[in-house]
């Protein structure tokens, strides 16, 4: 029986897919729910499993778009698992043929001599060496590419542009995620009102409660304390403060929620991908960063589902592990804000009336002025100063060991 694989539907309004990668060749034998492919939809990376086991013949080529329900494969069921590689035929070396004797007869001809290509003749090379020109930068006429008295005369002095280097260019097919990603981002600029508001914030207080936490905070929860859960948990005070910036458009209303589901935006191996944490406003430190780290290794590793990337009512990003020192950050439709974090850097700033050395962030909030106002938006961005700077008040409760859970 010969089984017709489709394409199965990864998730609502995708009618669409991409071969990405066979992960097995025409005629291989497959087991039932072995990886047989890889598929790009513009959401995700995902795998396709074999249905049954049998003998594969593949019917779509790696970065050919395919419609859900359209048939990839064929699986001949009823063929027999080879019991192991059939050995080799050894090659054998085939006999010498004997030269014939008028051949033989002939006298060995003089080994001509050969020369790299590029390498001047005596007298190329003292006319090049007196226009002051590289040997490398001249293309030989003469025999293996050798560079002739000829080629020396006519060559001229390069005017200050470097030559000789390599001019390659290679093209490679964007994926559909990309493809998607870059629709979005333009659509983002085109169809928003979209302004930036920054600030700066003193990281201070977060250095000292994770050098003084970290340890035993990792050595109980198996995950590490870092700045992501300071920076959603006081991301969703300031969303709590100012809905508007939990909001977005739909035609001529607006959409405000009570939860806050924050995507995480992630550099993958198929591109930027954009998790989300589901009602980040009911988990502790340790469960947003239990979180961020189970998403951002699916992501790493080509794993994450649509639905894990659907949704999201706000978005943080940070540009800082890359050695960002400042941006702006574009928006995630449709939803209307998304915070831009960045390197942390030891600034000279005024405490108490003294200049002291601090480690800064620069932070950016990018928003949508259509639903977004400045005073809003302003007010956002220092309700999440006001609370990275004091943390142990505005975001613990001022009980340290209680919110990490120690």
């Amino acid at each position: 029986m010969v089984l017709e694989m489709k394409v199965p539907s990864p998730g609502e309004s995708i009618t669409e897919v991409e071969i990405a990668e066979w992960l097995v060749e025409d005629g291989d034998y497959v087991e039932k729910d072995q990886a047989i492919a890889e598929v790009d939809s513009d959401k995700a990376t995902l795998e396709l499993p074999a249905e049954e086991s049998g003998i594969i013949t593949l019917k779509a080529e790696v970065g050919d778009a395919v419609g859900v329900g359209e048939v990839v494969c064929l699986i001949d069921t009823s063929a027999a698992k080879p019991e192991g590689d059939a050995p080799k035929a050894e090659e054998k070396e085939a006999p010498k043929e004997e030269p014939k004797a008028e051949e033989a007869a002939k006298p060995v001809e003089a080994k001509k001599e050969t020369y790299a290509s590029g390498t001047p003749s005596p007298a190329a090379k003292k006319i090049l060496d007196e226009k002051g020109i590289e040997p490398s930068s001249v293309s030989g006429t003469g025999r293996d590419g050798r560079i002739t008295k000829e080629d020396a005369m006519n060559a001229v002095p390069s005017m200050g542009t470097p030559t000789g280097g390599s001019r390659g260019e290679s093209r490679s097919k964007l994926s559909m995620l990309r493809r998607k990603v870059a629709e979005r981002l333009v659509a983002a600029k085109n169809e928003t009102a979209m302004l930036t508001t920054f600030n700066e914030v003193d990281m201070s207080p977060i250095f000292a409660l994770r050098k003084q936490y970290k340890e035993e905070f990792k050595e109980k929860h198996g995950v590490s304390l870092g700045f992501m859960s300071f920076f959603t948990k006081a991301v969703i005070r300031a969303l709590q403060m100012y809905p508007a910036v939990n909001s977005m458009i739909d035609g001529k209303e607006m959409i405000t929620y009570d939860f806050c589901d924050i995507s995480i935006a992630v550099s993958g191996p198929k591109g930027l991908m954009v998790p989300v944490i589901r009602n980040a406003e009911n988990l502790t430190f340790r469960g947003v960063e239990s979180e961020v780290k189970r998403l951002a290794i699916r992501a790493r590793d080509g794993q994450i589902t649509v639905d894990e990337m659907t949704g999201g009512t706000f978005t943080i990003s940070n540009g800082g592990v890359f050695g960002s020192m400042l941006s702006t950050p574009i928006i995630n439709p449709p939803q209307s804000g998304i915070l831009g974090m960045h390197n942390i850097v030891e600034r000279p700033i005024v405490r108490d009336g003294e200049i002291v050395v601090a480690p800064i962030m620069y932070v950016a909030l990018s928003y949508d002025h259509r639903i977004i106002d400045g005073k809003e938006s302003v007010g956002f961005l220092v309700a999440v100063k006001e609370a990275l700077e004091s943390p142990e008040e505005l975001l613990m409760d001022g009980n340290v060991k209680k919110a990490l859970e120690l």
